[in-house]
């Protein structure tokens, strides 16, 4: 009986992810205005959609506290002046997990602080409407995000890079996006 509960909430999560997710986002796509959550701030009232004026990079991860993010992040940490020097008005760093975790990941990255901004997409909203979303359950238990990098001009994504496995960290980290831009 367990195995059959099991099979059937693996294929209902499989499922719920690529029915939640639209279209990936392209060059020229508008990021959507859907609300978020800072780190730490959980209440529904204190959801935003992210202001994105002038150029910002959008980080996408998979999960918080998870290896090979928690290797990817500080990267743009240190070298957040760099992005700054290229143009670069915010960096948001956005997990599918709640406030309460992505803050506390922010303060073990970060014990000192840090200008960029550790957003929660705790129910995978955001993450879906840009068609980031994929069925993580068999290692992190729900859909999570993929592995990307989008640079926008704006509300308009500029360019997008997608890792092709979003366990491992190739084209998505700092110092090649510094590259690009």
């Amino acid at each position: 009986m367990t195995s059959v509960i099991t099979g059937a909430a693996s294929a209902l999560h499989s499922a719920a992810a690529a029915a939640l997710s639209a279209a990936q986002v392209q060059p020229g796509s508008v990021i959507p205005a859907e609300k978020v959550k800072e780190a730490g701030k959980a209440a529904p009232d204190t959801a935003f959609p992210l202001k994105l004026t002038g150029k910002n990079i959008i980080i996408g991860v998979p999960g918080a506290f998870t290896g090979t993010c928690s290797a990817q992040v500080p990267g743009y940490i240190q070298k957040y002046d760099e992005f700054q020097a290229k143009g670069v008005n915010e960096i948001y760093v956005v997990a599918v997990n709640d406030a309460f975790v992505v803050k506390a990941w922010k303060d073990e990255l970060a014990p000192s602080g840090t200008p960029i901004k550790f957003i929660a997409d705790d129910a995978g909203t955001f993450t879906s409407k840009i068609g980031l979303l994929f069925d993580a359950s068999p290692l992190l238990g729900a859909p999570r995000s993929k592995r990307y990098v989008i640079v926008t001009d704006g509300d308009k994504v500029s360019s997008i890079t997608v890792e092709p496995n979003p366990g491992e960290l190739t084209t998505c980290a700092a110092d090649k996006v510094l590259a690009q831009l």
